[in-house]
């Protein structure tokens, strides 16, 4: 996943309009965002930096190139546990191992939108293909010349409609 990352961010040209999407397990370690591929097995604390990829460093790293614009979307708001082998697993609650979400993201010139709120965790429904957020993602993003910002409202009013408000998106500019 690293290599496609680093292909990406290489492509990126002054003045390009970028949007980066990412559907898969996140977690929040040590206050910091990670990404994980959704085969990925489980993973400890010392794992993330060789299996996962820091969130904000790919964020930074895309608003870096001077584009006109960058798009982060997450549909990676998933349950996750890193093992922690010196906390007996009837205590993961206690271990701070257990995904309790993602935290919020900015970077001037970004716009940063996420499956559910900060520190939530996203609706996982057996046999769907796609989370919520993506579900709706795809219903709204093929309307022609629609600006981001409305598309991700229509996103956030279904996902919340959905849910029946257990699952509510962020979206945040900067």
């Amino acid at each position: 996943m690293k290599h496609v990352v680093i292909d990406f961010e290489e492509s990126i040209e002054s003045e390009n309009m970028v949007l980066f999407y990412f559907a898969g397990h996140g977690i929040q370690w040590e206050d910091q965002n990670y990404l994980i591929p959704k085969d990925t097995p489980t993973l400890n604390g010392a794992d993330l930096n060789k299996n996962a990829i820091n969130a904000q460093d790919i964020l930074n790293t895309l608003s870096d190139h001077k584009s006109y614009v960058t798009i982060f979307l997450l549909d990676s708001c998933r349950k996750y546990h890193l093992h922690n082998p010196e906390i007996d697993a009837r205590k993961s609650n206690e271990s701070g191992a257990k995904s309790v979400g993602l935290k919020a993201m900015h970077k001037a010139g970004s716009l940063f939108a996420c499956a559910c709120e900060p520190g939530t965790i996203a609706i996982e429904e057996k046999g769907q293909r796609n989370g919520l957020f993506t579900k709706h993602l795809l219903k709204h993003i093929t309307v022609v010349n629609e600006d981001i910002q409305l598309i991700l409202r229509d996103v956030k009013k279904g996902v919340i409609n959905e849910s029946k408000s257990k699952q509510i998106p962020y979206v945040s500019t900067s």
